[in-house]
């Protein structure tokens, strides 16, 4: 039995986890939200527990950890497995990934409330969750390569190239950044000091939009793209070229979120230079993945799911433009500090990550359980629409929101002292958190749907187990 099927239980898990999830990391985003148009919403007169410094890292972990590490781990298995024509390697470690993902999740749900945090960005789990989080990547990392290793086909599809080049990059980003001393149960120091912790917090910080948010789901892209489409990439060349391009350059772009700070004016300039190189890459990948829908453009009519898939791919291309205009230091200057990083940080994540996860996992349920579409080919529509509609509420909202910020913040009277007080550009700035607290609404509902239509799809049909074909094949 072993031999002839693929270990779709696996995929499954995490695929229904991913909208489970999904649902969590955007309610607490629009609960933050919330809390900055309403201060009352911090609910400061039960505890600290729900206040915005509590809720804000739990969001950002279960959002990209929770909602996009289970998109990530579902479609790597996936992929791998169909491309390999071979099963899953290592027998239960698949089946321990899921459920140590689960518990480091989990973990996060009570600690980061509790006010447990390194204080570091994306970095906020303390040692003991760390060290499992270790262990389950290692064993993903056996599960990954040991399945490319026995594969039937001679060939590695390029979507490996990507999962594998994550799954390498984030081990090593994890292992040095969280290096520390424990002092407690939950408490520890880290062992860097000072401007090189920083210097060591954003090569991670920057990395893990690079390598999480960026190299695995280009892989789910270079997969589901294609076979939406029902053509194949564009030119295979290229995306060899933008992975090779792409792996090298990111590891080098961290500093431009330094800008203005301690840290040593020549290593600023090499992060600006390096993250301007990566536009390059960035829209190799992009223009790949659209132009893989040349002859089949029609289909962009009729089918809701590529249109995730491309759309998902022309927030690829927009956030990855943006990226290196706001690491050049003129406009860094204007920039930092503002809602305008939350509006790019938002078009990345919810516009490219989002959509890209969402559209996978769509393509993905009905496979996992028997079924040819899913229970309503409308509500993926629906979801569509709403969902586009509210990532660009959010991201105008924040875009006006953050120039204006730091056009108040520079402005300054003749004799040098400030024309506003901070206050006054708070002020300003509370219609735009309105704007955006609807925006996340919308995203959320979309999100409550596709739960709706993944549950119907599921219990209309059978988790299957796809046999393995006997003769190996080139292409997929």
């Amino acid at each position: 039995m072993d031999t002839q099927t693929y270990n779709y239980k696996v995929v499954r898990q995490f695929a229904i986890m991913t909208v489970v999830w999904g649902i969590v990391g955007m309610l607490v985003g629009v609960i933050v939200a919330a809390q900055l148009y309403l201060p009352a919403l911090n609910l400061s007169e039960i505890g600290p527990w729900f206040h915005f410094g509590r809720l804000r890292p739990l969001h950002t972990n279960a959002v990209i950890f929770a909602f996009g590490g289970c998109g990530l781990f579902a479609t790597s298995y996936y992929v791998v497995q169909r491309t390999c024509n071979t099963r899953l390697f290592g027998g239960w470690l698949a089946s321990f990934t899921f459920w140590g993902w689960q518990a480091v999740i989990v973990a996060a749900v009570i600690t980061l409330p509790m006010g447990f945090t390194q204080g570091k960005e994306y970095a906020e789990l303390e040692w003991p969750i760390d060290i499992l989080l270790t262990l389950v990547w290692v064993a993903y990392a056996i599960v990954f390569f040991g399945t490319i290793a026995k594969r039937k086909v001679k060939h590695i599809y390029v979507a490996n190239w990507f999962y594998g080049g994550f799954i390498l990059a984030v081990a090593l980003l994890h292992i040095v950044n969280n290096i520390s001393i424990p002092v407690g149960f939950m408490k520890s120091y880290p062992v860097y000091a000072g401007a090189i912790d920083a210097m060591v917090q954003w090569w991670y910080g920057h990395n893990a939009v690079g390598f999480f948010l960026t190299a695995g789901f280009l892989g789910m892209m270079y997969y589901f793209v294609p076979k939406q489409a029902g053509r194949p990439v564009y030119s295979y060349r290229l995306s060899v070229v933008h992975f090779w391009a792409l792996i090298f350059t990111y590891m080098w772009a961290g500093p431009h979120h330094l800008h203005y700070t301690a840290l040593p004016d020549w290593t600023q300039s090499l992060g600006m230079v390096l993250s301007l190189i990566l536009f390059a890459p960035s829209w190799g990948g992009m223009i790949n993945g659209i132009m893989t829908l040349s002859g089949a453009w029609d289909k962009l009519r009729t089918d809701p799911i590529l249109k995730f898939l491309i759309v998902s791919l022309s927030f690829y291309g927009m956030s990855t433009f943006e990226g290196p205009m706001m690491s050049i230091k003129t406009v860094n200057a204007l920039s930092h500090y503002t809602d305008w990083t939350v509006a790019h940080v938002h078009a990345g994540a919810l516009g490219w990550v989002g959509f890209v996860t969402i559209g996978s996992i769509y393509y993905l349920i009905p496979r996992l359980f028997g079924k040819t579409q899913m229970h309503s080919v409308k509500l993926i529509e629906a979801h569509f629409w709403i969902a586009t509609i509210g990532v660009v509420l959010y991201i105008a909202a924040m875009w006006i929101a953050g120039v204006m910020q730091g056009l108040m913040w520079g402005s300054l009277n003749d004799d040098g002292t400030l024309t506003y007080s901070f206050v006054e550009s708070v002020k300003r700035t509370m219609p735009y958190y309105a704007i955006r607290v609807v925006g996340g609404l919308m995203y959320l509902a979309g999100m409550c749907i596709m739960a709706y239509n993944v549950y119907r799809t599921a219990i209309s049909g059978k988790p299957v187990e796809a046999e393995i074909p006997a003769v190996s094949q080139q292409h997929h």
